[in-house]
């Protein structure tokens, strides 16, 4: 009986490892579902405000939300919406943005953008920043931003 329950454990250890090995891929294969493409920053000068620009790209057959986004560079990232209601127009903080199975989304000028405010360093045109996307199926994207002035957009 001794020498069955070495074997047990063996056992018991192969199958736990070979459960994990199977899982490693699938979170793998989850993160890269979404990709980023065209990131940037629209600079402006001082303290004021600046807003992140990306495309998102889901490969992945689920719908992905992005739910958070956070940087070093900034003391503050939010995920905002401009809304348009006729000769007006405001922005409004947003809790997700949805990425479409097989699809993508813009976040792009007059519609979704990151709003950055507080810069933790100077920023300025030609640097990078990274801002970090977190979504929904777990995936999490630490992805460099192309800081650009409002003339070379």
């Amino acid at each position: 009986m001794t020498k069955k329950l070495p074997s047990l454990a063996a056992a018991l250890g192969g199958a736990l490892a070979c459960a994990c090995a199977m899982l490693a891929p699938a979170a793998h294969a989850a993160d890269q579902a979404i990709s980023v493409q065209n990131a940037w920053v629209r600079w402006l000068p001082g303290n004021l405000p600046a807003a992140g620009y990306l495309t998102l790209r889901n490969d992945g057959d689920k719908n992905v939300d992005l739910v958070d986004v956070d940087s070093n560079d900034y003391g503050s990232v939010m995920l905002h919406q401009t809304i348009s209601n006729g000769s007006t127009q405001k922005m409004v903080m947003v809790d997700k943005l949805t990425v479409p199975a097989h699809g993508s989304v813009s976040v792009a000028p007059g519609g979704y953008h990151l709003m950055l405010e507080e810069p933790k360093h100077k920023i300025a045109p030609g640097d990078t920043v990274h801002i970090k996307l977190e979504f929904s199926n777990g995936a999490t994207l630490d992805t460099p931003f192309a800081v650009k002035t409002p003339a070379q957009q």
